[in-house]
């Protein structure tokens, strides 16, 4: 409609209303400017820019920009446990000897700690604890892979083939010490069994047939800030998804102490379709022994039945389902390659950081929107407007009526944008916002704007004509009658303001109220009058413009809550 009515309005202000060119072309500009949301792109870019500035304050990167409109639509996040629940730091509380013929348990475990060139937090723990390995020749080395769930090291001969790795991986899950590791992970600690193997660790079938030696068991203590933010969560209507290689008695014990609701399931028990995997990951919370390539696809699961999933991660397994999830988090200390296909990186390392992410797009999306709506209205009057003057033009023409001309000129278009869009909007764009942004962004702007802007397009020129003296008006009575048309657009469109700022807070009250007082300032001052060719001493049509402007505003706050009926949503007039 832009082009029509920018066609209908040149036409009909340059050859059909014989007014002075000047007059014409100021009118003309009047009715075009208005018709574009120029600053709609200015006041995105800015909300953008601030909320990745904000972010960036609390060791925040932002890598893409629409990450923040992700973040804002975000209501499943999945999670690992170590390291984000728990404290990356562990210490060995106990080793349960299985074999008591074994007498060399300390320099075993010393000897697999040594001989891991990248430890992982469990490993770690083992080195801290056993400081002294023995000097022991190694033959071939198998760093931990979270696909296999275990590590190991061969010492030739003499000091054999050794294993650390999940006890209902290596062994039976129904034998007796894969049951107790779970009775022991049912705690919330972490369970490792060392086992001798009959078959060298690099060899294609290792490990092997793997003896039971010990149970290394592991505590992990919670970080102090995990219930806070998993609250936060929850108050958010943000589901929590634990996705663990730990056993899943341990992984669900965590998950429990922390409060999250529902129960936790082994990760060899899920299904591998993607249909039956959503329906299992709406029951469960806690999932254990996941396999990297499950992760990939829980994360596409969730997403098949309309989440929208955020991801954190740190190592390499985690890679492709960083990058499948619609909102990737990586750990500043995680690998490089988790860091490159993330969107967000928390430099801090704290999951604690990411209820702020959360809500920084959530205020920034959210607020667009009430920006989009103030923009949008003043598009759709305008073009209305444009369309409705034209239109009368032409029947002029046709009929030999008196021509129109357009209400305003560039001035009072600017006036009209100060206090209605222009600094509301830049206010609004930066205001806390923690609503959850939904889906269908467009036509929820459309379905807002475009009723209001028709109601303020049908008021301002009703009142225009009924305010117009025609061709035989003096170049007073034409002032007047834009004056007239251009106090019941405000009016009109300050009521629209009062509606997109909802729910009040009182700092949005002030808002409303100062751009309704700056108006009734400019309007009182003489010199502003004179520079913004403003003319309301006609009482009779100032009265009237007031009057239809006042309907006007009636039609705006119907329409509000016809469309919240509606829609089916719950209009609320305070936060």
């Amino acid at each position: 409609l832009l082009v029509p009515a920018g066609v209908l309005t040149i036409y009909g202000q340059l050859f059909t209303t014989h007014a002075d060119w000047r007059e014409s072309v100021l009118r003309t500009v009047g009715a075009l400017v208005p018709m574009v949301p120029e600053g709609l792109v200015l006041m995105t870019s800015i909300a953008f820019a601030v909320g990745v500035v904000r972010l960036g304050t609390r060791d925040c990167l932002v890598q893409e920009l629409p990450a923040i409109e992700g973040l804002a639509r975000v209501d499943v996040v999945c999670t690992d446990k170590t390291g984000t629940l728990t404290e990356n730091a562990m210490r060995v509380s106990q080793v349960r000897q299985l074999d008591g013929r074994c007498d060399r348990v300390g320099d075993v475990l010393a000897a697999l700690a040594a001989a891991d060139a990248r430890p992982n937090a469990s490993m770690q723990a083992i080195a801290d604890a056993y400081r002294m390995p023995p000097d022991w020749t190694i033959t071939a080395v198998a760093p931990f892979d979270s696909a296999t769930k275990w590590s190991g090291a061969s010492y030739g001969a003499q000091h054999g083939n050794w294993v650390l790795g999940a006890p209902d991986v290596l062994l039976d899950p129904a034998s007796a010490p894969a049951v107790a590791a779970e009775q022991i992970g049912r705690r919330g600690l972490r369970v490792l069994l060392l086992g001798a193997s009959d078959l060298p660790v690099d060899h294609p079938d290792a490990p092997g047939r793997v003896t039971p030696v010990a149970l290394v068991v592991l505590e992990q203590k919670l970080r102090a800030d995990a219930r806070v933010t998993l609250d936060y969560f929850a108050a958010q209507k943000v589901s929590i998804k634990v996705i663990s290689g730990d056993n899943a008695a341990s992984v669900g014990a965590v998950a429990s102490r922390l409060g999250l609701p529902g129960e936790s399931i082994d990760a060899r028990r899920l299904p591998t379709g993607l249909a039956e995997l959503a329906d299992v990951l709406e029951r469960y919370t806690a999932f254990g022994r996941v396999r990297p390539e499950q992760k990939r696809a829980m994360v596409n699961a969730l997403q098949l039945h309309g989440h929208t999933v955020a991801m954190t991660g740190d190592g390499v397994n985690d890679v492709l389902a960083l990058k499948d999830a619609d909102i990737g988090v990586a750990m500043g200390s995680g690998s490089p390659a988790s860091r490159a296909v993330a969107q967000i990186v928390l430099l801090d390392n704290r999951f604690a950081t990411l209820p702020y992410v959360v809500g920084e797009g959530r205020r920034v999306i959210g607020n667009i929107e009430r920006v989009a709506n103030l923009f949008l209205t003043k598009t759709v009057y305008s073009v209305l407007l444009a369309l409705l003057v034209g239109l009368a033009g032409l029947g002029a023409k046709w009929f030999g009526a008196d021509p129109l001309l357009y209400p305003f000129q560039p001035i009072h278009v600017t006036i009209a944008a100060w206090f209605t869009i222009g600094i509301p909007a830049f206010i609004l764009s930066l205001a806390p916002n923690n609503e959850r942004a939904q889906p269908g962004f467009v036509r929820r702007v459309t379905t807002a704007a475009l009723p209001s802007g028709l109601v303020v397009g049908i008021a301002t020129f009703v009142s225009y004509l009924v305010c117009y003296r025609g061709r035989t008006a003096s170049p007073e009575q034409q002032i007047q009658a834009s004056t007239a048309a251009l106090i019941t657009l405000l009016m009109a469109a300050l009521w629209v303001l009062a509606v997109v700022a909802r729910p009040y807070q009182w700092w949005r009250v002030a808002l409303v109220v100062t751009s309704g007082l700056a108006y009734l300032v400019i309007f009182s001052l003489p010199p502003a009058r004179e520079k913004l060719l403003l003319d309301p001493s006609n009482v009779a049509v100032t009265s009237t413009a007031v009057g239809i402007g006042l309907l006007g505003a009636v039609a705006v706050e119907a329409v509000w809550w016809i469309q919240g009926a509606v829609l089916g949503e719950r209009r609320r007039l305070w936060r």
